[in-house]
């Protein structure tokens, strides 16, 4: 196993648990500003933050998974470093467009499109290092 690829993978694992919990505390700052425990209390701006955060909870665990397969499949460090990055980029663009009250559609856009790019390359190379090596 390619232990700087492997390293790799774990850079971009711990940069996008800081988006997590950049997330996380975005949500509890709404929250506490508007009191509201549970749910979203029928404010736009928590909604908004809770989607965002939501949404990061759905993508970055399956693309972290990806990355440390491919990483223990034996892709080329440079390969990790340009989807993780890339992936790293899109998610914080898609966390500043959710985490802000109003915001630029091109972050949202731009956001999910590194995101959803990145993550069907993971997916394909994956697969493609698993189905040579059965």
């Amino acid at each position: 196993m390619n232990q700087s690829a492997l390293a790799a993978a774990g850079l971009y694992a711990g940069l996008n648990a800081l988006i997590l919990l950049w997330l996380t505390m975005a949500t509890a700052l709404v929250r506490r500003r508007h009191m509201v425990v549970i749910g979203d209390g029928g404010v736009a701006h928590l909604r908004r933050t809770m989607r965002g955060h939501a949404n990061a909870i759905e993508n970055i665990p399956v693309m972290l998974v990806l990355l440390g397969f491919a990483a223990a499949l034996g892709a080329p460090v440079l390969a990790i470093h340009l989807l993780g990055a890339a992936f790293t980029v899109g998610r914080t663009l898609h966390a500043w467009h959710f985490s802000h009250a109003e915001a630029a559609q091109w972050q949202r856009a731009t956001g999910f499109g590194l995101s959803v790019l990145t993550l069907g390359a993971a997916t394909l190379g994956v697969l493609g290092h698993a189905l040579l090596l059965l």
